[in-house]
């Protein structure tokens, strides 16, 4: 099972469709968004997606009304826990270490893939959208070997 992993899209929305596109080119099976989506509209490319996702709020989230309602209650609270071919995930915005095998973090828009020694990842996908750092990227998780690929569009 591939999970796509992305954080920090701040409305850019060319940014988002092209995530959708490549999460779907690269046959992902789910995508976690770890927050900072902004506005309700950005949500619009996502209905393109061919998997289920979900994601968390970030800091700079301000309409979370809006954002729940246009997520149909696929954005929540972080930390947001979940497990997805046997591994048990823990979705934040900002880093905090959690019991899970897999903890998924944004914020800091800069890409980071930590390996501990008892098998827990850390991931943060970098920022989406592209506006600090003037490069985007993301992840894609393969949940049974564990193998990573950061992806810099």
């Amino acid at each position: 099972m591939k999970l796509g992993i992305i954080s920090d899209t701040h409305d850019n929305l060319v940014k988002i469709k092209k995530v959708v596109e490549l999460f779907n080119l690269k046959k992902v099976s789910f995508v976690i968004h770890c927050g900072d989506f902004i506005a309700p509209f950005s949500l619009n490319p996502f209905k393109d997606l061919n998997c289920g996702w979900a994601g968390v709020f970030g800091n700079n989230d301000g309409e979370k009304k809006g954002l729940t309602e246009k997520s149909e209650g696929r954005i929540r609270q972080a930390p947001y826990f979940l497990e997805l071919a046997s591994r048990k995930i823990a979705v934040t915005h900002e880093f905090n270490e959690y019991d899970a095998d897999i903890i998924l973090s944004g914020h800091t828009h800069k890409s980071c893939i930590c390996r501990d020694n008892p098998g827990k990842i850390f991931i943060n996908p970098g920022e989406a959208g592209g506006w600090i750092y003037g490069e985007s990227s993301l992840v894609i998780l393969d949940l049974e070997s564990m193998r990573t690929e950061i992806i810099k569009f």
